[in-house]
């Protein structure tokens, strides 16, 4: 002890130090002194332990195996020994503790004792351990997953470590792996120009970098791959490493592909489809004008404006009068068709009157039906209201009275009658002629394909009247919809919105 500094004031420094119990034994392991710290971390008041033995402090286990008279005999060979264990309280709860003994020998080299300094370092090793217990859990995390190859490079780029997810998407496993290049995954026109090295360097001189492209596994096959690498650096700044994580997104990438692809073809269809209806629109207006001539000089002749006619002249203008008109019913058809395709028809949606639409288009197709000896059959009700657009009502219900005409043989009947009934209103037609297949009732709707095709009697027409139809019908909320049987005839039911 330097001789400038008072012996009392040394006694004052341990009896005053709360964060560490410091205290001595004699030779024999019982307690000499105590200070402020051992009371606080032991829990033992100076009279309450000086004099009993430092074995106190020890688990029982660690007595039974006589841990505190070995520490003591290290000490006396050693001249100390540090270690960290479990101690016990005076209330018996445990603390985990760093322990120091050291020898006390006085100038002879005679042990005269042992000063033991122990600190409560159980927060301390609970964060430790909470920490190792993180890192493990953390590994294990990164071991096991199986949809991302997680692995770590050294500075030039060698691969360190190997998870579960890099061995299935690459194909090595961490043995045939860890120690070689991350450049193997390249295909061989990125090696030319070194793009590994340049991930690399992009990500030092950034921190992170993120690329996607293609990728070899260990049979040479190819994957589309997302790639982050990231800058792994310690506590000065030293780049110490990078980790890679890899996600093979080539199912993803062939679904975008297929994605355009599709868009693609869409595009191409609706291109199609317009062009499509612009030449049917311009086809028919072509084809109108001298049709309207044709027609106009027949009426012209059937009047005698050119002088009188004989029967069979007035039998051959009829034909081409007929003719004529079948044409530019054909021709208005595949007009209306295209108008509804490019969506140019506007509709004026009012209510209106079912009876009085059936009582008009029934005036106009009378003189078919006659011409036929077919009875039609106005069902009169209680006048029904509908909501819709009254001029393409009556042109779905002329369609259906002309098919009904055409399909029903002589002397057959078509009734025709609007209909209430529960939350639907509109219209029936039903008729008793050849009726239609089961197989063909789906079809009937579709564009070009006509009622009764395939049967012995030839009709006229496109297959465009059914078509255009439903799309009026549904373009105005409601629908055209058919239940029919071979020889049984057919009932057809357009439904429309209430008022």
């Amino acid at each position: 002890m330097p001789a400038s500094v008072p012996a009392d004031l040394y006694k004052l420094l341990v009896d005053t130090v709360s964060d560490y119990a410091i205290f001595a034994l004699d030779p024999d392991g019982n307690i000499v002194t105590w200070n402020a710290g051992a009371e606080r971390i032991k829990g033992y008041a100076p009279s309450e332990i000086i004099g009993r033995n430092f074995s106190t402090f020890y688990p029982l286990e660690d007595r039974i195996a006589r841990k505190p008279e070995r520490e003591l005999e290290i000490v006396r060979r050693d001249g100390r020994i540090e270690d960290e264990g479990w101690r016990v309280r005076k209330d018996g709860s445990r603390f985990w503790a760093n322990v120091v003994i050291t020898a006390l020998r006085d100038p002879n080299g005679t042990l005269v004792g042992f000063a033991k300094v122990t600190r409560d370092v159980t927060e301390h090793r609970a964060a430790a351990q909470a920490l190792r217990d993180s890192e493990q859990r953390f590994r294990l995390f990164v071991e096991s997953v199986r949809d991302y190859g997680i692995f770590m490079l050294d500075p030039d780029g060698c691969v360190v470590s190997w998870n579960e997810g890099a061995e299935r998407m690459e194909g090595y496993t961490a043995d045939e792996i860890i120690g070689q290049h991350f450049s193997k995954f390249y295909p061989p026109e990125d090696l030319e120009w070194d793009k590994p090295g340049v991930e690399l360097e992009g990500a030092a001189r950034d921190g992170r970098f993120e690329d996607e492209g293609w990728r070899l596994r260990k049979d040479g096959s190819r994957f589309w791959a997302n790639v982050i690498i990231t800058a792994i650096r310690d506590a000065s700044g030293a780049l110490v490493g990078f980790t890679k994580v890899t996600r093979d997104l080539s199912e993803r990438r062939l679904a975008e592909q297929q994605a355009l692809e599709d868009a693609r073809r869409v595009s191409l269809a609706e291109a199609a489809n317009k062009t499509k209806s612009e030449f049917l629109a311009s086809m028919s207006h072509e084809l109108r004008t001298p049709l309207n001539a044709i027609g106009g000089y027949a009426d012209l002749l059937l009047a005698g404006v050119t002088g009188a006619l004989t029967g069979i002249q007035c039998d051959y203008i009829e034909r081409i009068h007929r003719s004529q008109q079948h044409l530019l019913s054909i021709i208005n058809d595949l007009l209306n068709f295209s108008r509804i395709e490019a969506g140019g028809l506007t509709y004026d949606l009012t209510p209106f009157s079912l009876n009085k639409s059936i009582d008009h288009v029934v005036t106009l197709i009378e003189p078919q039906a006659n011409q036929r000896g077919l009875t039609i059959e106005p069902r009169s009700a209680a006048d029904v209201t509908a909501f819709g657009d009254e001029l393409k009502v009556e042109q779905i219900l002329l369609n259906l009275l002309s098919n009904a005409v055409k399909f029903t043989e002589r002397g057959g009947r078509i009734e025709i009658a609007p209909f209430d009934v529960d939350d639907r209103v509109g219209v029936r037609v039903v008729d008793t002629g050849v009726g239609i297949p089961a197989d063909k009732l789906d079809s009937i709707f579709e564009p070009f394909v006509q009622v009764g095709r395939g049967f012995t009697s030839t009709h006229e027409g496109v297959g465009l009247g059914l078509a255009i139809s439903r799309d009026l019908a549904r373009a105005m909320g409601g629908d055209l919809t058919v239940k029919s049987a071979i020889d049984e005839g057919s009932t057809f039911e357009l439904t429309l919105q209430r008022p």
